[in-house]
């Protein structure tokens, strides 16, 4: 079976609230190499606001591969990391388990590979009286299998980002551009 050394993806889900949205940046790769490193100095060099936690089913159930997730933003609330750490760690690990029964993760590398997860849960979510936990966790659930796709089959290719490189608009940039930021 072909080496996966190190892959890279982003991708973007969102749903029907604001707070309804995943947007994973990750790394996978072979644990006995650069992603494997990295994943290590990672756990072990825990920062406070940005704790490291592995992607798990349920307290005591780790899911392969080995998924660490690193948050992109800094955690000050308990709600904030309960949610974070519940229902959206959750999806993550569900994800990856669905990437591996897809067969976008093959299945005979699934104790051999890591991966890094930067996840986005948004802050405003604390602020909110009710939060719909089943659409959170669709909405984290599906960009993590998204995610993974495009970083095991390389989407988008070279030939696509040049190809599309003058069409396709950054989001907040034209915000920017039209004075809304």
């Amino acid at each position: 079976m072909q080496r996966i050394g190190l892959r890279t993806a982003e991708a973007l889900v969102e749903g029907d609230e604001a707070y309804l949205c995943a947007e994973p940046e990750i790394v996978i790769g072979e644990l006995d190499g650069p992603v494997g490193t990295a994943l290590a100095t990672l756990l072990g060099d825990q920062v406070k606001g940005h704790t490291r936690v592995f992607a798990i089913l349920n307290s005591d159930v780790q899911v392969k591969p080995a998924t660490l997730m690193v948050s992109k933003v800094t955690v000050e609330s308990s709600r904030y990391t309960n949610i974070l750490m519940g229902t959206v760690q959750a999806a993550i690990a569900n994800g990856v388990l669905d990437a591996v029964r897809q067969g976008i993760i093959p299945k005979a590398k699934a104790n051999e590979l890591g991966i890094i997860y930067s996840v986005w849960l948004d802050p405003s979510v604390i602020k909110l009286d009710s939060v719909d936990h089943a659409a959170l966790f669709d909405i984290h659930r599906q960009a993590t299998v998204k995610v993974l796709e495009k970083a095991m089959s390389g989407t988008p290719d070279i030939d696509w980002l040049l190809a599309n490189q003058d069409s396709t608009e950054h989001y907040f940039h034209q915000l920017g551009l039209q004075g809304e930021l």
